[in-house]
Parts: C-alpha cells; structure tokens; sequence
C-alpha cells in the first residue's frame, strides 16, 4: 500500500492531492485548492501546505511529490532563486519523507537533483498532466484551462511531445497562453469593445477580471470565483456588473444590464479565440505526427466554457472531458492528481490502475 500527497504550488493557487493505492489500484483520492498569492506573504507557504494537508486527512505520508509554477512570481528574483526557496520549505515542512520533484522530461527528481538543476523542474505541472492522460489516450491534445493560464499539451504514441520546455517557449510555440478562467485582466483580453451601436477603446487599468465575465455570463459560480476582485468588493452579479463597467471608464448608472452583458459575450469570444490560436498551432502539429484521429482532451476550471469552445472553433470533432475518466473533484487539480499518481507509480512499481476500487 502506498499513501501519496502531491502539492502543485502556484503564484495564485495552491493545489494538493491525497492518494492511496494498493497493489496497483487506486482505493481512495482527494483533492482540496487554496488560494495563496505567494507574493503577498511568501513565508505563509508552510501554513498553506500544513493546512492542506490537514484538510485531506494526510496521516501516513510514503512519499510527497512536489510542482510548481510560483517560483515566476515576482517576490523572487530569478526562477532559480524562486525554485530553490519553495522546495527548500517544502523540505522544512517534511524532513523526513521521500521528496519527488517534477521535471520538465516528465520525470520524477530527488530534492537534490532539483535543486542542482532548478530550471529543469520551474513551471513543469504541465507535465504530470500530460503523463496522466497519457497513459489512457495514445494521441491527443490536452487543453487545461485554470484559474490564470491554459496549457496545451500534444500527446503523441503515448508519449508526451511538447515542444516547448519553459514558460518563454511554451509562450512561443502556443503551447502556454497565458489566459484564463479568473485572474485575467480583462484589459489584457480587449483593447476595445462594442457599446452603444458604436466601438470603445478599454481603460488600461485593473477594473475587471476574466472572472467578471463568466460569472456575468453564468459560466462560473459566486463559489467558483475563488480568486479576489479587483476593486475588493462582492462577487454577486451586480459587483461583476460594476466592474465591468469600469472597463469602458464608465458605471451602472450610465450601462444597461444588458449592454454590459454584450460587452461580456464580446470579451468572452476573444478569450476563446486567444486559446483557440494556440491549440490551432499544437493540434497541427500532434496531427502531423500521426495518422490516427487526434481529439482535444478538455480539463481544468474552464474545460467546458473555454476549453471545449476553442477546440469547437478550430473544428475540432472529437472532445473528451477528462472529468468522465478522473474523479470529477481532481479535474481541477489535474497536475497535482497526475503527480501524485506518477509518485505512487514508483513506489508500488507499476502502473496504478485510476478507476476507484
């Protein structure tokens, strides 16, 4: 038997997995988020992971598998000196357990490998979910949509075949499209928008966040968004409402509900069509690597509202919600539940079976 906790530490969110396999098969998984913008007060972190663990009822520990993507936040000065502090607390919380470190190969690390070698193990979560889904699908692409970013991942053979190994790459070849679910600066989405019969240019300001918009829309819950506000008040319909109004310099007083809500179908297109441009790229590139049929597999928090739809408008036909093959609960922590696996993958010594006995 073999009891994993897995951390997938963000610059926004922090994500932990609890697994427990026994002889190759899975017998129970959890999964819990915490938001932690580490910028604010890195020296938290080791509450966070000591709160999560908690939460998942982490008892017995065989071994503790570790990800990040904080170490791009800029309370560090370089990705290097990121790396080497989040797993240097990782250490401090744990001291006594087997630490295994995702690489950007699709490899497990020891701690000190990863600390010799920091930019080999910076921003790779990626990773662990295209091993995950790689298991199960012989050719695919993977688009996660989270809370900040969408990975798009090419799984060919079996095999994951990113061509990009760091968030620059990634940013370069498509496979990173730095969108997402919540935290987006609308402004970052828009330099313009239609309103009144006629097209307004967008207030560079932090008025707004992706977040707004879908929950304007419905796409999100008031429980779903998880992240703060930008002008630090609710999260109703009316406070997403007013902020989005903000985007165009003006206020609800001067904004029907439903120009405002035109304004959110607008914005919302063009988030779809910036991941639809990085996944056209991926998936042609995965498909001229085989001749067999390549479906989009959708996961993250924004798998069927952004997701889905970019893979929709780039024509794709065959769409998998990862969701139908994971517990539903670590579709929103995917890389963390795919590392996790990977860890008890190498204690038990084969491949553990997903399906829940």
């Amino acid at each position: 038997m073999a009891k994993v906790l897995s951390y997938d530490i963000g610059g926004a969110n922090t994500k932990a997995a609890f697994l427990t396999t026994k002889n190759g098969k899975l017998q129970d998984a959890k999964v819990a988020v915490e938001y932690f913008p580490i910028w604010k007060e890195p020296g938290k972190l080791a509450n966070v992971l000591l709160e999560l663990k908690k939460r998942l009822g982490a008892g017995r520990i065989d071994g503790l598998g570790v990800t990040m993507t904080a170490e791009l936040s800029d309370v560090y000065a370089t990705k290097s000196e990121g790396v080497h502090q989040i797993l240097s607390c990782v250490n401090r919380v744990f001291p006594n357990l087997p630490i295994y470190v995702l690489n950007t190969d699709t490899k497990l690390d020891s701690l000190s490998a990863a600390l010799e070698a920091p930019l080999k193990v910076a921003a790779a979560n990626w990773a662990a979910t295209g091993w995950l889904v790689a298991q199960r699908i012989k050719d695919c692409v993977i688009v996660d949509v989270g809370s900040t970013s969408s990975s798009i991942i090419p799984i060919v053979n079996s095999q994951v075949v990113a061509n990009g190994k760091t968030d620059l790459d990634k940013l370069i070849c498509g496979e990173l499209v730095y969108t997402g679910s919540l935290r987006t600066n609308v402004a970052t989405i828009v330099h313009s928008v239609p309103i009144k019969n006629d097209v307004a240019g967008v207030a560079s300001e932090l008025f707004a966040l992706s977040a707004d918009v879908h929950l304007a829309l419905g796409n999100i819950t008031e429980k779903e968004y998880t992240c703060e506000t930008a002008d630090s008040q609710g999260k109703t319909l009316p406070d997403a409402l007013a902020r989005l109004a903000r985007v165009v310099c003006a206020d609800t007083q001067m904004l029907t509900q439903n120009e405002i809500i035109g304004m959110a179908k607008y914005i919302y297109d063009k988030q779809v069509i910036q991941v639809s441009e990085g996944l056209s790229k991926v998936f042609s590139y995965a498909k001229n690597r085989t001749s067999s049929l390549v479906p989009v597999v959708v996961t993250g928090l924004g798998k069927d509202f952004i997701a889905r739809k970019a893979a929709e408008k780039i024509g794709v036909k065959s769409i998998i919600d990862l969701g139908m093959s994971i517990q539903n609960c670590a579709v929103m922590a995917t890389p963390a539940f795919g590392l996790a696996l990977m860890v008890a993958n190498d204690l038990e010594g084969e491949i553990v079976n997903w399906t829940l006995q």
